[in-house]
This record gives C-alpha cells, sequence and structure tokens, in this order.
C-alpha cells in the first residue's frame, strides 16, 4: 500500500483524484490523504516519523506557501518523498524552479490521469 499526499486549496481537486483513482484505492494499491494547504502538508508528515507519505503531488499555485516552498521544505526535512508539482501555467518558470528544486514531475492543470497514473504505477513497482 502506497500513501500518496495530494496538496491543493481548491477542494474539488480531492474529488477528482478520488474519482480518477477509485479502482486502486479499491484495489488496496494506493491510499489518497489530502491537504489543503502548504502548512497542513508539512503538519501531516510531521506527526508520523518516520512519515508514511512515500509520494507528493502539490498545486503551486496556493495562498500562503506555495507549492515551491513546500517542494523546498519536504526536501530539506523528508529527502527520501518524492513531490511532483501540478500548475495551471506550464510557465518555463516555474518548471525551471521545481525541477532544480528536486521535484520529480511536472504537471499542468488540467491534469491528464493518464500520464499521472503510469508515473504511479512506476513508483508502486520500483
Amino acid at each position: 500500500m502506497m500513501k500518496f499526499l495530494v496538496v491543493d486549496d481548491e477542494k474539488d481537486v480531492e474529488m477528482l483524484f478520488r474519482q480518477k483513482f477509485r479502482k486502486e484505492i479499491k484495489g488496496g494499491e494506493v491510499e489518497l490523504e489530502f491537504a489543503f494547504s502548504g502548512q497542513e502538508a508539512l503538519d501531516n508528515l510531521r506527526s508520523h516519523t518516520p512519515p508514511d507519505v512515500v509520494y507528493i503531488f502539490s498545486d503551486i499555485n496556493m495562498p500562503g506557501m506555495t507549492g515551491l516552498e513546500l517542494l523546498e521544505r519536504v526536501k530539506s526535512e523528508f529527502p527520501e518523498i518524492k513531490v511532483s508539482m501540478i500548475s495551471a501555467y506550464g510557465d518555463s518558470e516555474n518548471y525551471e524552479r521545481a525541477m532544480s528544486s528536486g521535484a520529480k514531475e511536472f504537471f499542468t492543470k488540467p491534469i491528464d490521469f493518464d500520464s499521472l497514473k503510469n508515473e504511479i504505477q512506476g513508483i508502486i513497482k520500483s
């Protein structure tokens, strides 16, 4: 069982992910947790030692702590956790910063759930 944390200030993202991963959740391959801010995500990670989340998908544009700031904090505190960024804008500046800060992948909205699932399947197999 792999636990993923999805971080996005838009609440409807939770419903979308739960719907798209219904089969994987039901089959016990994947467990999804949700945080609606960068701070909430960090609190979640710090509440388990070691953290039980293996992969984070985080939106970049959030009020308060941005996804890029969250990425940098996670990478310094929990280097073993993989982090992919999600952005409504496929702009090269965010992309460059995310990748140089250690992001695994960079997805743009609307999310291509097929490529997201391929990414997750790769992690489950490894």
